[in-house]
């Protein structure tokens, strides 16, 4: 019987390079040009390193599409997933100028869909080698494609929550008057990759007032007998999915007032997880929440928006937030993490990672939302 916690190997096939390639040129775009990064791994499962040397994947619209990879990197391209695909890898030499090799297949004036992460040397470069081109963002063509979540990588997002949540389980190990959010950072870092992750991708310990700094990391100070402490932490599995869940604690008894600051954010975020759904927009979602919030008193005091897309990065569409009128759609996974924020006092942020089904929501994040107070 499969191990529901081990990370699946996921299937690419050239169905995703069919389908980017169709969404560019509906947009008026004639090829893509698609640097490392998960933009690269998405369309191609190759997971390539940013370096100085050129690996790109140039899909253009009309003609075959092939990845242009340095002679060094070509046997990690070869065994990667991009060898199985209807994609031609074509290596090239230290001597060779690759801009040249790419420009030459394709038409000299063409609008170019640079993906939104690619180096801005390389960009250039291209621009050199496409004099008479015109570059624009790749983002909104990719960022639809990557937006709604087969059922492979809703299941890959399960399993990075999951290993997120076991990481929560232990806060009671480490948590400790005496000890700097640096050292309950590190062993946080351990944990991350013992859990389950391959890659530690971000650890945030704010204690006492730092609990107010929404992206406070770690720092020297040390925990105190009372403190409220925000844990905000995510990392990356071997499928390239990424987890991300924020928990609150108290060592020992809160300072006055802050449980019932807990009680109406923890009122808050269970609207909003309850309400995401098709159809609602992401505005409308981030109102339920900021309406809760705002009616208690501290409206002034939730100072972000409510969430962001996850998958193969932490940060990715759709974003919840007001002014976004994108309705949500069966696969979106997104955040759903307002917070409170007393500046210089404490504050506290609850975070879960959601899926949008078909008739509602699956939340991803299974670990008690209620405020954890350990020995103080």
């Amino acid at each position: 019987m499969p191990d529901p916690d081990r990370p699946l190997p996921l299937t690419v096939t050239s169905d995703r390079l069919r389908q980017a390639r169709e969404a560019a040129g509906r947009t008026g775009i004639d090829a893509l040009l698609i640097s490392p990064g998960a933009d690269l791994r998405y369309l191609t499962g190759y997971h390539a390193l940013p370096l100085e040397r050129l690996t790109c994947l140039v899909l253009p619209v009309e003609g075959d599409p092939f990845l242009l990879v340095p002679a060094l990197e070509e046997p990690a391209a070869q065994a990667s997933p991009a060898a199985g695909l209807d994609l031609e890898i074509i290596s090239w030499q230290e001597t060779q100028d690759p801009y040249a090799i790419a420009a030459a297949r394709l038409p000299a004036r063409a609008t170019i869909g640079v993906d939104n992460r690619m180096w801005a040397e390389k960009a250039m470069a291209f621009q050199a080698a496409l004099p008479r081109s015109r570059q624009v963002l790749a983002g909104p063509v990719l960022g639809e494609l990557r937006m709604r979540k087969s059922s492979q990588e809703v299941q890959a997002l399960r399993q990075a929550a999951a290993a997120i949540d076991r990481v929560h389980a232990r806060m009671a190990e480490w948590l400790r008057p005496g000890r700097t959010e640096r050292e309950v950072g590190r062993d946080i870092a351990e944990a991350i990759t013992a859990e389950g992750h391959v890659q530690v991708d971000f650890v945030i310990v704010g204690s006492g007032p730092n609990s107010a700094s929404p992206h406070h990391e770690v720092s020297d100070r040390a925990l105190r007998a009372g403190d409220p402490v925000v844990v905000d932490i995510g990392g990356t599995t071997a499928a390239g999915y990424c987890s991300d869940s924020t928990r609150c604690y108290a060592l020992g008894e809160p300072p006055a007032g802050y449980r019932r600051l807990y009680e109406v954010l923890l009122r808050a975020q269970r609207a909003q997880t309850d309400a995401a759904r098709p159809g609602i927009t992401a505005e409308e979602l981030d109102a339920v929440g900021r309406d809760v919030i705002t009616a208690a008193g501290y409206g002034e005091q939730f100072l972000h928006r409510t969430g962001h897309g996850i998958g193969l990065e932490t940060h990715e569409e759709p974003y919840i937030v007001a002014g976004s009128s994108r309705p949500l759609e069966p696969g979106m996974a997104f955040s759903v993490e307002p917070g409170i924020y007393l500046a210089g006092r404490y504050g506290a942020r609850i975070e879960d990672i959601v899926v949008c089904t078909p008739d509602g929501a699956e939340r991803l994040n299974r670990s008690t939302r209620e405020l954890t107070v350990v020995p103080g």
